[in-house]
């Protein structure tokens, strides 16, 4: 069978187009070999050309276009070639869109389905970043700084040499230490209230646990000034920790971990 010139222009001209945006793409390699067209398949629907346009779009920061052009695939052609690539690259571009929670189920199903693909550590670490990345403030929910210590955990186990293995650690370091910053804002909020004796009993619970923590020094000041029966009344906000999580690059190089 010979296709008419303009088609087979367009066809050679998508396959170029699909190979190169996907060569050296390892864990998916061979995936996307010998692709053909049907004599009656529409070529802009088809799984090779969605592809394309996932890729593309995820490529320039259209994180929502590409989600599209992937679910599609998923939706209409679950059993294609491409559609491990789909699942993949959905996840990311819903990490990337901020959908933290639907990229981390997107990320579980994609380890239940292929729990042997070389793909899985990775796909653990970004379980971990979609914890990391959703707590911002020791104010608010810290939920996502607990499961991330959990998510993180598991990928040293399951993968103790990984090339995630040294950024998993230190963003464990990160986690913990935000959640310290927690505990540490729990006793400012009891010396603001005056209720003092629990603002000591926190305070002597965060370093006794957590002797090393980067608010220790901070936390041992404030004890002293409750156990001298001077507590700061003016000028409290100074005692507050620092909100946000702190860089995980402040552990990076720790080789004690």
């Amino acid at each position: 069978m010979t296709f008419p010139p303009y088609r087979a222009n367009i066809t050679a001209a998508l396959l170029l187009l699909l190979l190169f945006s996907l060569s050296g793409c390892g864990v998916f390699q061979g995936m996307f070999d010998s692709v053909t067209f049907g004599e009656e398949e529409e070529v802009k629907g088809s799984p090779e050309v969605l592809i394309t346009k996932g890729m593309d779009a995820y490529k320039v920061g259209d994180y929502s276009g590409a989600i599209k052009a992937f679910e599609k695939i998923l939706d209409e052609f679950p059993f294609s070639q491409q559609a491990m690539l789909a699942e993949l690259k959905a996840a990311d571009a819903n990490y990337y869109n901020k959908s933290y929670l639907e990229a981390k189920l997107l990320y579980q199903e994609f380890e239940e389905r292929h729990p042997t693909n070389e793909a899985i550590p990775y796909v653990l670490f970004q379980i971990g970043m979609c914890d990391f990345t959703r707590s911002n403030r020791i104010d608010r929910d810290i939920t996502g700084a607990e499961d991330a210590i959990k998510s993180f955990s598991r990928l040293l186990r399951t993968f103790p040499t990984s090339p995630y293995t040294k950024e998993a650690k230190a963003r464990i370091q990160a986690a913990r230490d935000f959640l310290v910053n927690h505990e540490y804002f729990v006793a400012v909020f009891y010396v603001r209230t005056e209720k003092y004796d629990q603002a000591i009993h926190r305070l002597k619970y965060l370093l006794a646990m957590y002797p090393k923590s980067t608010i220790a020094p901070k936390a041992q000041a404030l004890l002293e000034k409750l156990e001298a029966g001077e507590p700061p009344r003016w000028g409290i906000n100074k005692w507050l920790p620092e909100i946000s999580m702190p860089s995980w690059t402040l552990w990076e190089s720790d080789e004690n971990q």
